[in-house]
């Protein structure tokens, strides 16, 4: 038989652990039903995850990140605005999670508590980073770090919107996304004009 590698192992235990997530928030207890579940002992957990629910619940974020990227194949960037691309790259995380919406609202006021802040914001540039790829952005100098640490908050703010509605249809979601990204984008153009105008000067 086929040995199954540690990323595998990981995916049917937080998977199995969604399930008790609902009724039981996530706590170390849940990811032990989740692994007896997945047919794992505590030893095998704690060896997969070393530091315990933080490290499954960046897990869990690592499967969105790879459940996002596989709906977001099925789309053309090519063929979009950039605006749209950005609109598609952070939908498709939010409905990849809708079936799991208790366990990332769950995830987030872990998520909130000071200390465990700093991982929370590297999870969420990975995210970002893993769009603006997907939209073909290569820049390399200082815009790669802006334009990712402007979608991270976009995406942030953004689930948490989703989380706080009861909102089948996205509506308030979208109109939210909508208007932060109109937001980035007449700063992007201010901020481009500013440049030219900085440009100008020293050049006059």
């Amino acid at each position: 038989m086929e040995q199954k590698s540690v990323e595998q192992i990981k995916d049917e235990i937080v998977l199995a652990a969604l399930d008790h997530v609902v009724f039981d928030g996530w706590s170390w207890e849940t990811l032990c039903r989740g692994a007896e579940d997945a047919g794992y002992n505590e030893q095998k957990l704690r060896a997969v995850f070393p530091s315990k629910l933080e490290s499954a619940l960046d897990h869990f974020s690592d499967m969105a990140d790879r459940w996002m990227m596989e709906k977001l194949s099925a789309l053309e960037p090519a063929d979009m605005r950039i605006r749209d691309r950005i609109r598609h790259g952070v939908l498709a995380r939010i409905h990849v999670l809708e079936p799991y919406k208790e366990a990332v609202h769950a995830s987030i006021s872990y998520w909130s508590v000071p200390p465990r802040q700093a991982r929370a914001g590297k999870m969420t540039w990975r995210t970002a980073d893993l769009i603006w790829n997907w939209a073909g952005d290569t820049s390399k100098d200082y815009n790669h770090y802006t334009k990712r640490g402007l979608l991270s908050g976009i995406v942030a703010s953004t689930i948490f919107v989703w989380c706080q509605n009861d909102d089948p249809e996205l509506k308030r979601t979208t109109d939210f996304l909508d208007a932060r990204i109109g937001n980035v984008m007449d700063f992007g153009r201010i901020i481009g004009k500013l440049k030219n105008n900085i440009f100008c000067r020293k050049n006059a």
